[in-house]
C-alpha cells in the first residue's frame, strides 16, 4: 500500500486515511490505486466489520490532482491516445463500487473540504460525520467536466434531483451547516472533535450486527431502483437471511434476559 493511503485495523474497525496533507489529499494515480486496493482489502478482510474513511491535514479530499492531470493530458495530446480519462473506469468507479457494495458499513469522517471525486467518495459512504469547518463542492463543471465517482447517482438520492442539478450545474462551496440541512451530512461536530467522533460512530458500527448492516445496505440500494412489490420481495429474502444469523439469536436472547447483546458480526 502506498504511504499516501494508510490502512489500520483495530478491534474490527479498518481506518483508511488519505495521507497527502501537503496536497490536500488530491488524488494522483498512486493514491487512487492505493485507495481502491485498500477498500477492497477491507471488504475482503473477515476481521473488518466497519470502515472509517478520513483525510489527514486540513482537507478530506479535493478530488483529482490537477497538477498531475495537466501533465497527463499533455502526454495524451502528444500521443493521440486520450487514456488519461480512463481513470474513471480504472479508479473512481471501482473505489465507489467498493464503498457501496461492501457488506460492511462505511463512515466518512469529513475533516475538511471534500470536492469533486472527494465529495463523491463521501456521498457514497453510508454515514457522514462532518467537521463544522468542512465544506463540499461538486466542482466538476468548474473544470469543464461532468460528474463522476458516482455523484450523479448518490447526490440526487441524498438531496433530490433538483438540488443535485443545482449543485452540479453551479458548483459552489456548501458549508457543513448547509450540508446538514440538505441531508448530505448525518452529523456535524466541532472540527477539534471530528476524528474522535467519527471513530466513535464507526467503532459503534464495528461492534454491531454486521450481517444485518450488510442487508440494510443491500435493501436500500435495491429499493432505490425498484418498485414497491419487488422491494417487498427483496426485504422478505433479506429478512429470512438475517433471521437465521447468530447475531439475531444473540439479540433476542439478550432482550429476553434484559441484557446488552454482544454481537459476533455473523
Amino acid at each position: 500500500m502506498a504511504d499516501t493511503v494508510l490502512h489500520e485495523v483495530t478491534d474490527g474497525l479498518a481506518t483508511i486515511t488519505l495521507n497527502r496533507p501537503e496536497a490536500m489529499n488530491a488524488l494522483d494515480v498512486a493514491t487512487k490505486v492505493a485507495l481502491r486496493d485498500s477498500l477492497r482489502q477491507a471488504a475482503d478482510d473477515p476481521a473488518v466489520r466497519a470502515v472509517l474513511l478520513i483525510g489527514s491535514g486540513r482537507a478530506f479530499c479535493v478530488g483529482q490532482d490537477l497538477k498531475e492531470h495537466i501533465g497527463l493530458l499533455a502526454l495524451d495530446h502528444e500521443s493521440g491516445t486520450g487514456g488519461t480519462m480512463n481513470t474513471v473506469r480504472e479508479h473512481y468507479n471501482p473505489i465507489v463500487t467498493a464503498i457501496t457494495e461492501m457488506p460492511k458499513p462505511v463512515v466518512a469522517g469529513v475533516n475538511g473540504v471534500a470536492a469533486g471525486a472527494g465529495a463523491g467518495f463521501a456521498f457514497a459512504a453510508d454515514y457522514r460525520v462532518v467537521a463544522d469547518s468542512a465544506a463540499f463542492n461538486t466542482s466538476f463543471a468548474g473544470v469543464a467536466l461532468t460528474a463522476d465517482s458516482g455523484v450523479s447517482w448518490t447526490l440526487p438520492r441524498l438531496i433530490g434531483q433538483s438540488r443535485a442539478a443545482d449543485l452540479l450545474l453551479f458548483p459552489r462551496s456548501v458549508s457543513a451547516q448547509e450540508a446538514l440541512e440538505l441531508g448530505i451530512a448525518n452529523k456535524v461536530v466541532p472540527a477539534a472533535e471530528l476524528a474522535a467522533e467519527a471513530a466513535a460512530v464507526a467503532r459503534r458500527l464495528a461492534e454491531g450486527p454486521t450481517a444485518a448492516y450488510a442487508a440494510i445496505k443491500e435493501s436500500l440500494a435495491y429499493g432505490s431502483r425498484h418498485g414497491l412489490l419487488d422491494t417487498l420481495a427483496k426485504e422478505d429474502e433479506l429478512q429470512i437471511r438475517a433471521g437465521a444469523s447468530e447475531d439475531h439469536r444473540i439479540a433476542v436472547e439478550a432482550f429476553v434476559n434484559k441484557q446488552k447483546p454482544k454481537f459476533l458480526g455473523r
